[in-house]
């Protein structure tokens, strides 16, 4: 007879938390490497970085309904969901921190816990996607299609924000977002902004959000426009404000240079919002 470890349940969870930790790594191996993130580890306000961690926190919950590492049916369970992925994101990122001589006993704990609070974020993400992206078979299970598809209207504009949210994370850390936002003219900032909501939209319009199987008047390109594009770039600038907010670069910065770095990392934030879709 099996063992009771082996039963199909323990398995199916042993799986999924082996999936979870490999989708942690490949996620989040490239900002765990990245001179950036280790320094903002230590300079991030607590209160900011405990801010950021919440709507972490939230964005995982919200996903897990739509394809977690386990299937969950209650909001109890996404919560749990949500948890087991920060858990894994925490445990991985201690673990590759310290293989890479980021972090060692010698250091102050504060400064060992905000490296590996800040770096669990990508790799919290990675865990929760990685049961539709490692998951080997190719198709998505139908349940999980449906859940996407009865998702209404905010459940779409909330998988926008959670692609616009990591697309945006893996770049905003770094310094190039401001100097390439100083370096532009207000026609480089205005043509990015037109590209930006032009590839979203062919995106957003070629991938379905509005509904692929079922494409009539209801979801033509004007009106995939008005209730997608449109709110989609909103949610990138906002998201790329947060981002901003949260890693102190909008602190004794006038707002037009802040509004031009928004405009700059909502490029791979609306495009990360297009392409949800694909990764959740």
């Amino acid at each position: 007879m099996p063992s009771p470890a082996l039963t199909s349940p323990n398995r199916d969870y042993a799986m999924g938390l082996a999936r979870a930790f490999a989708g942690s790594i490949i996620f989040g191996l490239p900002l765990l490497m990245t001179m950036e993130m280790w320094f903002l580890g230590i300079a991030v306000h607590p209160s900011r970085l405990l801010a950021f961690l919440a709507v972490n926190l939230f964005i995982l919950t919200g996903l897990s309904r739509f394809g977690g590492f386990e299937r969950t049916d209650t909001l109890a369970e996404d919560v749990m969901d949500a948890l087991a992925a920060c858990g894994v994101g925490i445990i991985g990122a201690a673990g590759i921190l310290w293989l890479l001589a980021i972090v060692d006993a010698s250091m102050p704990l504060d400064e060992i816990v905000g490296k590996i609070a800040i770096q669990s974020v990508p790799m919290s993400f990675g865990a929760m996607v990685a049961r539709k992206q490692l998951s080997g078979g190719g198709a998505e299970p139908a349940d999980e299609e449906k859940a996407v598809r009865g998702a209404g209207y905010r459940g779409q504009l909330f998988l926008m924000m959670a692609g616009a949210l990591f697309l945006a994370f893996n770049v905003a850390p770094t310094e190039e977002m401001a100097l390439i936002a100083y370096m532009m003219s207000t026609w480089h900032l205005l043509g990015l902004i037109l590209v930006s909501l032009l590839l979203l939209h062919l995106f957003v319009y070629r991938l379905g959000f509005a509904g692929q199987e079922e494409r009539s008047a209801d979801h033509s390109p004007a009106r995939t426009f008005l209730a997608y594009t449109i709110p989609g770039y909103g949610i990138a600038l906002t998201v790329g404000l947060f981002v901003l907010w949260t890693f102190g670069r909008t602190d004794g910065t006038a707002v037009d240079q802040v509004a031009a770095t928004m405009a700059v990392i909502a490029f791979p934030g609306a495009l990360g919002a297009a392409i949800a879709r694909l990764v959740v």
